[in-house]
């Protein structure tokens, strides 16, 4: 390496000493941990839930003994009404007293909250997926010579996809915050909420024309 660009290197490292490193006039964006979200997209997902809310509600102290009401609107979305039974059954079946009036009970009421946002960047795809379709792709053009029937080469192929496939779901803009709390006078003695991805068209199935619907649309 010639002296010149040695002296070249040696001046650029002096002058960036000069500076402060690791300095910004604004925050700079970073990334979330790898994190996993479940989308809910099946009555049978209501039901899961209902058995992991009456499984938790049961475990509590103060509940398992005391008779419970779980409130549903009169005029709820198809998933109010359908969680409301489902949580009810479960709450049965988990050895609940489950009163019929809210008188004297405990009250059991769910939440439900839609976020839609309109505005989200690019989100990366799960670590590894680029490595898998490439190891597809040069998996299928390896030479053919090799195989006594060429149609064969596919078959690992789709095996893989077979296996992996049902793993991956797009991220999507709809999420849903469903909360089950449980009160008696003014006091909270339970809550618990989990979020879900949801299909856009399958909001109404959640959102109440009378609830709070939040949107990152102003």
């Amino acid at each position: 390496m010639s002296s010149r660009v040695w002296g070249i290197i040696c001046l650029a490292a002096t002058l960036s000493g000069c500076f402060q490193v690791n300095t910004s006039q604004a925050p700079m964006a970073t990334t979330w941990e790898m994190s996993e979200q479940q989308r809910m997209q099946a009555a049978h997902h209501w039901e899961v839930l209902a058995r992991n809310e009456a499984r938790g509600i049961m475990t509590n102290q103060r509940l398992r003994s005391r008779p419970l009401y779980v409130f549903s609107p009169q005029q709820g979305t198809p998933f109010e009404r359908g969680y409301h039974s489902l949580l009810e059954s479960q709450l049965v079946q988990q050895g609940a007293l489950v009163s019929t009036q809210p008188e004297g009970a405990v009250i059991i009421s769910p939440t439900v909250q839609v976020v839609t946002h309109s505005d989200r960047d690019s989100i990366r795809r799960p670590p590894g997926t680029f490595t898998f379709l490439a190891a597809g792709i040069a998996w299928a053009f390896q030479p053919l010579k090799h195989w006594s029937e060429p149609a064969l080469a596919l078959i690992p192929g789709a095996a893989m996809l077979d296996a992996f496939g049902g793993n991956i779901t797009e991220v999507g803009n709809t999420e849903v915050i469903i909360t089950t709390r449980a009160s008696e006078f003014d006091t909270l003695l339970y809550s618990s909420s989990n979020i879900y991805y949801i299909n856009a068209g399958d909001s109404n199935h959640y959102e109440s024309r009378n609830g709070l619907r939040v949107s990152s649309q102003w």
